[in-house]
């Protein structure tokens, strides 16, 4: 959704996109206003009216579902690793400091989704959200947008998974509840880094992995069979058996139905951030990662996956989280296959 896509008419702010002064910013059509808060630190919201709401998903991609909804660009969890990070260039922001902290919020995305929902094209196909940035961060607790966003999915019967990082989901499961007695409604949690130091460190923006796995919980007695996705598995980082049975067994007694996951994916506008955040606070570890994703490469090698997977898979299934019928109808919306050789995923 560019600027320059939007429909109506900007207003003109003293808080200015990095780069653009207020006349500039005055003539973004669809944006309404950009606003700092108090209880937002370093925050900047730019507002916007949404054209559209539902993404529907290249053809030639390789995502098991055809249909998304992405409430917000950008993402104050501002985790290092996140491979959305290179979305913020087509609003020519950065993938850095611009990712985590200019978030773009597209106010009327459930008025404009319902109309869509409501044409006869529509075949009520699967619709996943938080695939790209995720729609339970900070500015959710500002905005509210996903309870409309809920609410028009059941009121038109489309089937939908949530995957989120963030421990604001509990506040909708009342409502995710009253929806999935109307279709079928999949959640998934987010979980990759154990050590509470390391994951301020590289996840400074989001919930404690204490505070998701209580969120797993509160599904869990909600009635949902929540799953989770181990993603990224960090390389000298967080791949070690000790600390992979640690937050496995962490997630078993949390409630978990199922683990999916997958090794750090180093996508070429993330691997900079992320090196720079390495050599910051891990310098030891900068000749392995040079070695794994050395130049462009952004996949771990094959023999590396195949380690984990050796690794990981005797510990999923000790603790009963493997892949059941039922959950692999969620995993369509990860992208995530169990074959060593084969791609990483592409969601986190």
């Amino acid at each position: 959704m560019r600027w320059s896509g939007q429909a109506v008419a900007a207003t003109a702010s003293d808080d200015a996109l990095p780069g653009l002064g207020i006349a500039e910013v005055a003539a973004l059509p669809g944006h309404l206003r950009t606003v700092r808060s108090p209880e937002f630190a370093g925050a900047v919201f730019h507002e916007v009216i949404a054209k559209s709401a539902l993404n529907r998903v290249p053809g030639q991609s390789s995502m098991p579902f055809s249909w998304t909804i992405n409430p917000y660009r950008g993402c104050s969890h501002a985790c290092v690793y996140c491979f959305a990070r290179g979305s913020h260039r087509y609003l020519d922001l950065d993938t850095g400091q611009d990712f985590d902290a200019q978030i773009v919020v597209k106010v009327n995305v459930a008025e404009v989704l319902g109309r869509e929902l409501s044409r006869v094209s529509w075949a009520r196909e699967y619709v996943a959200l938080g695939t790209n940035t995720d729609p339970y961060q900070r500015a959710e607790g500002r905005y509210r947008l996903m309870p409309g966003i809920i609410a028009a999915l059941a009121r038109s019967g489309t089937p939908m998974s949530i995957l989120t990082k963030g421990s604001l989901l509990r506040r909708d499961l009342p409502a995710l509840v009253e929806a999935s007695e109307r279709v079928p409604v999949e959640l998934g949690i987010s979980i990759s880094v154990g050590d509470p130091e390391l994951q301020r460190s590289i996840e400074p923006g989001t919930p404690t992995t204490r505070a998701r796995l209580d969120t797993i919980a509160a599904a869990r007695d909600a009635g949902f069979e929540p799953d989770v996705f181990m993603m990224p598995v960090l390389p000298g980082l967080t791949d070690g058996v000790d600390q992979l049975a640690a937050l496995l067994r962490d997630i078993r007694d949390a409630g978990a139905r199922s683990v999916l996951y997958g090794p750090l994916h180093l996508r070429s506008h993330v691997k900079p951030w992320f090196l720079a955040w390495l050599e910051r606070e891990h310098p030891e570890l900068l000749p392995l990662y040079r070695s794994l994703y050395p130049g462009a490469s952004s996949r771990a090698p094959q023999a590396y996956r195949m380690e984990l997977a050796r690794r990981i898979r005797p510990l999923i299934a000790r603790y009963g989280l493997e892949r059941t019928a039922s959950s692999r109808a969620f995993a369509r919306a990860g992208a995530v296959s169990e074959t060593p050789g084969a791609p990483a995923p592409t969601l986190f």
